[in-house]
């Protein structure tokens, strides 16, 4: 019965919540409107799954913008951290995800990035618009693996957030999240079984002073910090 509504819940709620936001996109222009109904939408995946969320370092984040780098297991990372993290951020996601019908639409209008993998010159041109929003004020979201871990160990990182981060030259914050491949398999909508997840943020990176042959370097040291922050498990918490 609980995987049986917690289907209905996502999909119902996922249409439902992208017409309202897309009817009052024309008012929200920086799209922190949109960005609280994706932070309700989550908040249903998440209870009617019968998922807890235990964050620790939620103090850490004290002067954005920030750019965000987390490992990624789930689906249910995505609603984790919409879920647990108290200010308005926006992803950086692959191209196909727009062409979705009202999810996408949803997505463009709320100032989410798309990538086209296939086209360097036009995914060139989206990292130079999102180092220009994160400069004014947006917060970014990246998963550096690129996709989902299907046992949940770290995979290669792809450079190309990094090239954003040294064009932004905001601090980067890693994140580690524990559970969620358990939880909510990759291929998976909903979550297989309840549980607990932990999303472990960690101290901000500042890049001041470093130039683009830094990015090597940076990548080291971010993938580092996460997978520290992996280790932690189910330790720590701010809730």
């Amino acid at each position: 019965m609980r995987k049986a509504l917690s289907l209905l819940n996502l999909l119902f709620t996922t249409i439902f919540l992208c017409i309202i936001a897309l009817i009052i996109s024309p008012f929200d222009g920086r799209g922190n409107l949109i960005h609280r109904i994706a932070r309700f939408w989550a908040s249903t995946h998440i209870r009617l799954g019968g998922i807890e969320v235990v964050t620790s370092g939620l103090d850490k984040i004290t002067a954005p913008p920030y750019i965000f780098m987390c490992n990624h297991q789930s689906a249910l990372d995505i609603y984790g951290l919409l879920y647990s993290l108290p200010l308005s951020f926006r992803w950086i996601a692959k191209r196909q995800l727009f062409l979705i019908p009202l999810f996408g639409w949803a997505l463009k209008r709320a100032g989410h990035i798309s990538i086209d993998r296939e086209n360097p010159r036009e995914a060139l041109k989206a990292m130079d618009e999102a180092a220009r929003k994160i400069r004014d004020g947006m917060n970014i979201i990246i998963f550096p693996e690129g996709t989902r871990s299907r046992d949940g160990s770290l995979l290669p990182f792809k450079k190309g957030g990094f090239s954003l981060a040294l064009r932004a030259m905001v601090p980067i914050v890693p994140v580690g999240i524990v559970g969620t491949s358990a939880l909510q398999p990759k291929g998976s909508f909903i979550p297989a079984r309840k549980g607990v997840i932990y999303i472990h943020i960690g101290d901000p990176m500042p890049l001041e002073g470093m130039n683009r042959s830094a990015k090597g370097e940076v990548m080291n040291s971010v993938r580092t910090s996460i997978e520290r922050l992996m280790q932690k498990g189910g330790s720590g918490s701010d809730r």
